[in-house]
């Protein structure tokens, strides 16, 4: 099961991103815009986290934390401008698990928010495709019981494939998601998945495929 992640923020945009990026990532996401309705929300939607906004309109952020810390035990990552000293340890102080200040990139923000979710064991560090084994928290990768060397930029593609496993993710999603950038060279991710190709195909079959016109997929032949 994916786990559950319930952003808070006001700003349609940058909430519809994050959320966006989060769904690619492989989590289930509800987006709202203020924290009206974060009781009910925590007890139907029950959230493994909650990418909380600061400013926000009514209940501000700082608030809304304190309900979350009685209510449930997700973690909570802010995000916000206000990025003073203060600020940040108000929020860490209260109960937040990591924060996040604006701008920022969105990359970054997933792989903190994956950060928090393993640390709490709401997701799975390792993934098995076959017999290709990523283990995420360890940095390391087996397959038919052979450790395979990759570098972390590859390490970092593959974890990403792993976690999304079966589906089909296009050579934007793999910039955003590996390098943190939307416009980057796409003939960047065809090296390093080329690369990551070769070397766990030295201990097996294929396991990640093209789809022609839309991009890879990480997955075992039947």
């Amino acid at each position: 099961m994916s786990a559950r992640v319930l952003v808070i923020e006001d700003a349609e945009a940058i909430g519809a991103a994050v959320s966006s990026a989060l769904r690619e990532s492989g989590y289930e996401v509800q987006h709202r815009l203020d924290g009206r309705q974060l009781e009910a929300d925590l007890g139907r939607f029950r959230p493994d986290l909650v990418v909380l906004d600061v400013m926000l309109p009514g209940r501000d952020g700082f608030q809304l934390l304190e309900v979350i810390r009685r209510a449930s035990g997700a973690g909570v990552v802010m995000l916000t401008a206000r990025d003073s000293v203060p600020d940040r340890l108000r929020g860490l102080s209260g109960g937040a698990d990591d924060y996040v200040g604006k701008p920022f990139v969105l990359a970054e923000l997933v792989a903190r928010v994956s950060a928090v979710l393993r640390r709490l064991g709401r997701t799975p560090s390792t993934v098995q495709v076959g017999d290709l084994v990523v283990d995420a928290d360890a940095g390391v990768v087996m397959r038919a019981d052979q450790p395979i060397d990759l570098t972390a930029t590859e390490l970092r593609l593959l974890v990403y494939l792993a976690a999304q496993r079966g589906r089909v993710v296009s050579k934007t999603q793999i910039l955003t998601a590996v390098w943190g950038y939307e416009d980057y060279d796409p003939n960047l991710v065809e090296v390093h998945v080329s690369a990551v190709r070769r070397k766990i195909e030295e201990h097996g079959t294929r396991l990640v495929h093209t789809v022609r016109g839309l991009g890879y997929v990480l997955r075992a032949e039947e």
